[in-house]
């Protein structure tokens, strides 16, 4: 078991090294700054658009770049639209041809209110960054599959609910999302902005944490293709922020025995000091800390380990710096 263990442990930090170095020499900021040059730019005629973020650019990573930081930017979640596709979803659960006849119909309404209104939710988003990308002969398509949250799909992948983009570049196959790059809904009722680029060509382990493909090709790593859903921990749009690769405890919900050590263990994809590092328990608004020990930082590999003293159910928060960025809950027997 434990040979077994280092083995997966490399074939994780290899597979994430060479995805998030690909590019690391490249500077976005012109690519950004044509993003910005053009905000609020109609969407009626994408020709017209896609020349606008690209000409200027010489390499196929920053016309993409341009592209996605404009649609993230430009583009607002829909959280009426979302709430009726959700809605649809539940109703047609066991009735996947009236689904799909109720989709197509709805697919109007939806696509009119992106050309007007700018506002969508992820097949919009999937949708416009594969058309800019087919007019500035970028090869991309639109991934559908299952985007796990706190309140869906937590423990078992049930409801289909999300798309994103898959872009070759340099004949290579990347991931990115930028419906929730482009920001967040609150109580399902308000879009706010807050562009995160964490899901920019985003490594695949990482992002198989919340997304899952239906054709599993598209996790883009041999080893996640064939294995099977596991309830992980939650991660968030802050996770992705600070590129933080959870790996131990595995599953979102851990039993262990009072007074017996349990050790935490995450990847992190850039520097991390330790002292930036906590975990924590939530009552009300507040966050209090546990007292972890034992916290090590080796090639990448954060370690560290708590011990709980007393029988229970606990909600806890790995945090770093100011931010949550995975949640887990621990049965102490």
């Amino acid at each position: 078991m434990k040979n077994w263990f280092v083995i997966f442990l490399a074939v994780l930090i290899n597979s994430s090294n060479a995805q998030v170095s690909d590019f690391k020499n490249i500077d976005f900021t012109k690519a950004d700054n044509t993003a910005k040059l053009y905000e609020g730019h109609s969407i009626e005629n994408l020709s017209l658009l896609a020349h606008k973020l690209t000409t200027n650019l010489t390499t196929d990573v920053e016309k993409f770049r341009a592209i996605y930081n404009w649609v993230c930017t430009n583009i607002k979640g829909d959280s009426n639209q979302h709430n009726k596709v959700s809605r649809a979803r539940k109703k047609f659960k066991s009735d996947s041809l009236g689904y799909v006849e109720w989709n197509n119909y709805y697919k109007k309404i939806a696509f009119k209110k992106l050309l007007n209104q700018k506002k969508t939710m992820c097949t919009g988003y999937a949708y416009l960054i594969k058309e800019l990308c087919f007019i500035a002969d970028i090869e991309c398509i639109i991934v559908d599959g299952y985007g796990r949250s706190f309140e869906t799909n937590v423990e078992k992948l049930e409801n289909l609910n999300h798309s994103w983009n898959a872009v070759k570049l340099n004949n290579k196959w990347y991931v990115c999302d930028a419906t929730w790059s482009s920001g967040y809904m609150i109580n399902k009722s308000y879009f706010i902005s807050d562009y995160n680029d964490g899901y920019f060509l985003t490594d695949p382990v990482l992002f198989a944490k919340n997304h899952f493909p239906l054709q599993k090709k598209w996790f883009l790593n041999d080893t996640l293709k064939t294995t099977k859903f596991v309830a992980e921990p939650i991660v968030y749009g802050e996770t992705f922020e600070h590129k933080i690769i959870p790996i131990g405890p595995k599953k979102l919900n851990t039993t262990i025995t009072k007074n017996k050590d349990i050790t935490f263990q995450f990847k992190s994809l850039k520097d991390i000091s330790t002292n930036t590092i906590s975990l924590v328990r939530i009552i009300k608004t507040k966050k209090i800390p546990y007292k972890i020990y034992d916290v090590i930082s080796k090639n990448g590999i954060v370690t560290f380990k708590y011990n709980f003293k007393h029988k229970g159910s606990y909600d806890v928060h790995l945090k770093i710096k100011n931010d949550i960025v995975a949640t887990y809950t621990i049965e102490v027997i």
